[in-house]
């Protein structure tokens, strides 16, 4: 933790050097000391200290200055620093003054000149002052902070993108945190240009691209070498796992990831059916734990960034991406996962992000205080939402088309739903319409056997709908009537694998129509959907891999 600052003002150079001197001496283990004679550079240090979440203690100024007096600076000083001490440094002849702004200013204490000897006259009043302070202070949040409006897609997709990412960060809503409001005018932002994100170094970014807060916090998104063994698309569970086997096995290995690492699986409250882990683990946790693993064995991340196209030139891959730089590799896994399907229900784009969310979206949980939620969807991922957001929201209610959950969520999930007092199961409902005033207010569902409707409140929705895979990118290879991607024996019944596949071996299990292309994960036609099925392609991709690269 940062030392608080003590901050002396005082236009008389002399002056200022001897009570600096003093209050060093004795306070320099406990407290930094800043000095300066001239009151509008002070103003602006406080300004700036504020934006580098520093913290002041005390004030300790002149009265008699030629810029201003030195109550009129405490004053200016303590709509910045409301919890400082404010100590006015007098002559006898001022003394009037000064108990005259305890009473207009707050003034907490006035010392007069001279002070000599600081262990009599000097000392024993600051350490009071300092111990009524320390009583009080309660630290703030170190790290950085993100300012702007609750219900915003802007603000959520900041938000998601550094929870994901397992970036500690605060929230402060501008329509309720002073905090918020003070920061905004420090940094003279309008409300256009928010959401704005505050780092510890005192800078700030307004209306940022998910690039560019990358950049800021260090996060890699360009590539290093000029060739990698295998590019692995996607670091969801499969790619995570074929990142660690790739690294582990003396390939030289690049991971890709267009927002944070984990993929739906990164977003789950609680996973209590993975194996070696019976008391269950975080989806967070989990990623924490394989970006960690992959590292160590040299995997280069590049996240967030994202591929448009693969083409191929002879025996290389050429990954072309979103930001116009290239790739070049042997092979390609592609495990860039699924994305929820949006929900049919009239005015559901009109609140996404302000109230609607698809997945798990944790980092909106503490908006849901006391509030009730609707979960749409009745899976496993559906089931783990509800029972984290039960810690939160008054009530969460479970919208599903069929009677019950038996048919699609696993059993452990069913019984902790079924003892959690605050969550309701409604089977044969429907979401058909949302509505609200600038942010989800309102839901109106429907019996799918009786065609009755009703409307109720909701202040947040979280859908969990199905799959739809992320292939929309992808040309060239043979994929499914959905989107899913064919590999191994299932590309057979295709009469494009007769014309695009010219290599007289067969297929290897993972392998696309496109010979050292690899799909694993949920991506990939026939996949299992489970976390654990996931990791253990993604280690089979690997083995593929090096057959493949043992031919060319």
């Amino acid at each position: 933790m940062k030392l608080p600052i003590i901050l002396i003002l005082d236009d008389d150079p002399q002056v200022l050097r001897a009570i600096e001197r003093d209050v060093r001496k004795e306070f320099r283990k406990q407290y930094r000391v800043l000095s300066t004679t001239v009151a509008s550079e002070a103003l602006a240090t406080i300004a700036d200290l504020k934006l580098k979440n520093e913290v002041v203690a005390m004030f300790l100024s002149d009265q008699r200055m030629p810029e201003m007096l030195g109550v009129e600076f405490l004053e200016k000083a303590r709509q910045v620093y409301p919890a400082a001490k404010r100590i006015l440094l007098t002559a006898y002849s001022d003394t009037e003054a000064a108990i005259k702004a305890i009473n207009d200013v707050q003034l907490d204490y006035y010392l007069l000149k001279p002070w000599d000897p600081p262990s009599e006259k000097l000392y024993p009043v600051l350490y009071d002052q300092l111990d009524e302070w320390q009583k009080q202070f309660v630290p703030e949040f170190e790290g950085i902070k993100v300012v702007g409006y609750q219900y915003s897609s802007f603000s959520h997709k900041i938000k998601d993108f550094l929870s994901g990412n397992l970036i500690p960060y605060q929230w402060l809503d501008v329509t309720r945190s002073t905090k918020a409001n003070e920061l905004v005018g420090l940094a003279k932002l309008t409300a256009a240009e928010l959401p704005a994100v505050f780092f510890e170094d005192g800078s700030q970014l307004a209306r940022p691209s998910l690039a560019e807060i990358a950049e800021k916090i260090g996060l890699q998104s360009k590539a290093t070498e000029k060739l990698y063994d295998v590019a692995i698309i996607g670091a969801g569970p499969a790619g995570l796992a074929a990142g660690v086997y790739g690294g582990s096995e003396g390939l030289k290995t690049l991971l890709i990831e267009k927002r944070a690492p984990g993929g739906q699986a990164g977003t789950s409250s609680r996973i209590e059916n993975y194996l070696g882990f019976p008391k269950g683990l975080s989806g967070a946790e989990l990623s924490h734990r394989a970006i960690t693993q992959a590292t160590r064995f040299g995997v280069e991340l590049l996240s967030p960034q994202e591929v448009a196209e693969i083409n191929i030139e002879g025996n290389y891959k050429k990954i072309k991406l979103v930001d116009g730089s290239e790739v070049n590799c042997r092979a390609v896994v592609i495990t860039s996962g699924v994305d929820y399907r949006k929900h049919p229900a009239e005015g559901i784009d009109d609140f996404s992000g302000a109230g609607i969310y698809y997945g798990a979206a944790m980092s909106e949980s503490t908006a849901c205080q006391d509030q009730d939620v609707y979960i749409i969807g009745g899976g496993n991922s559906a089931g783990q939402a509800a029972m984290y957001l039960s810690k939160f929201a008054c009530k969460v209610h479970i919208a599903i088309r069929k009677p019950d959950l038996s048919a699609s969520m696993s059993q452990y999930l069913i019984d902790q739903i079924a003892g959690t007092e605050n969550i309701e199961v409604l089977g044969k409902t429907n979401v058909i319409a949302v509505a609200g005033d600038g942010h989800l207010e309102k839901v109106t569902l429907e019996d799918t056997d009786s065609k009755e409707q009703r409307e109720v409140g909701a202040a947040a929705m979280f859908i969990f709908i199905g799959a739809r895979p992320y292939t929309d990118w992808i040309t060239g290879i043979i994929k499914d009537e959905k989107g899913f991607i064919e590999t191994g024996q299932a590309l057979h019944k295709y009469d494009a694998y007769q014309k695009t596949w010219k290599v007289s071996r067969e297929p290897f299990l993972l392998e696309t129509s496109i010979p050292g292309i690899f799909a694993a994960g949920d991506v990939r036609a026939g996949a299992m959907n489970r976390v654990a099925s996931a990791v253990g392609e993604g280690a089979m991709a690997i083995k593929f891999v090096h057959e493949y690269l043992t031919e060319v």
